[in-house]
């Protein structure tokens, strides 16, 4: 159960309205965890929100970015963004059993995405300056210099849904991952 209240998107006015009515436009219905966001900084749900966007127009494959999130989220243990993006990866192409190797840790049998995912763990997993066989694993896996910074953003992008998650234990309004 929900530990932050949150407003019935329906209900919202002002600028929580109008983020609320761009998600629900854009995806159908406004998830709980930014109808959290946006009941309290709708600035901060629009500014997380334009992150998102940077990412999508970036050149990750939608397919690396839910990787990236997925793993993230495992690592958190964030049960909201696991089953959000489980549900994303699938409608970004993910097989159901890679998407359970990603959140594991385990190889996928894609040499590339397996280096993502090293990467990945490697940065939420450690603290310090990562080591620079780590970044040439990534880079030789064939990520450019512009995708690793991508990948940064796109872990900082999905660390702050999960922390929102965490502190507030969000209600998940998305299909359970077995």
């Amino acid at each position: 159960m929900s530990r932050l209240s949150a407003i019935n998107p329906a209900e919202a006015t002002g600028a929580a309205a109008d983020v609320f009515a761009a998600i629900k436009k854009a995806v159908g219905k406004v998830p709980n965890v930014y109808a959290t966001i946006g009941t309290h900084s709708p600035a901060g749900l629009a500014a997380m929100l334009g992150v998102d966007g940077v990412i999508s127009a970036g050149s990750l494959e939608k397919a690396d970015v839910e990787t990236i999130k997925l793993a993230v989220s495992e690592v958190a243990g964030c049960d909201y963004c696991i089953a959000a993006h489980t549900l994303m990866g699938k409608f970004a192409g993910l097989s159901q059993e890679a998407m359970k190797q990603v959140r594991a840790g385990d190889a996928t049998g894609d040499a590339k995405r397996d280096a993502l995912v090293r990467f990945v763990r490697t940065l939420v997993n450690t603290r310090g300056t990562v080591p620079a066989a780590e970044l040439d694993a990534v880079r030789d896996a064939g990520y450019s210099e512009r995708q690793v910074v991508e990948i940064l953003l796109a872990v900082a992008s999905i660390t702050f849904t999960n922390l929102v998650n965490r502190v507030n234990d969000t209600t998940v309004d998305f299909p359970a991952v077995a």
